[in-house]
């Protein structure tokens, strides 16, 4: 069953905790010194926050499988969008080691689609939300998305 993902950038990590811990009743399940993940199961959503030096708000939104036939299944039907598709196979990204796919929807919000196989010790990050927005890019410069 898939899990709805979103990831918010904040400002200050330990009142974000706060709040979110209030708002969802119960402690992240993950926590970092930069990083927080909620598992909920009502609403089913991963919920992760971080203070990585990014502007405050949504930062990415995406979709969590189980098991690598729900992640072809989306990827399948990300192939056919009119939009550039990023791949990573066996990345690490926010603590955690996995295989995904990057897209941008029409408004620039950056998706992504993953299969994560395990801990990290490390935050990471490939850059993929840096790559697709260059490749989501107009090649004229102008700052028009086509």
């Amino acid at each position: 069953m898939k899990r709805f993902h979103v990831h918010v950038a904040v400002e200050d990590i330990d009142r974000s905790i706060e709040f979110y811990t209030t708002l969802f009743a119960t402690a992240p399940a993950v926590r970092k010194p930069d990083y927080a993940k909620w598992m909920l199961d009502d609403p089913r959503v991963n919920f992760a926050i971080s203070q990585r030096g990014a502007a405050a708000g949504v930062d990415h939104l995406g979709i969590q499988v189980e098991d690598a036939a729900e992640l072809a299944e989306v990827a399948g039907r990300l192939a056919h969008a009119p939009a550039p598709v990023l791949e990573e196979k066996a990345t690490t990204c926010c603590y955690a080691q996995s295989d995904k796919q990057w897209i941008a929807d029409p408004q620039g919000i950056a998706w992504e689609t993953f299969l994560t196989h395990g801990e990290s010790t490390i935050y990471g990050n490939a850059g993929a939300t840096e790559r697709l927005a260059k490749a989501a890019a107009p090649a004229c410069g102008c700052g028009v998305k086509a």
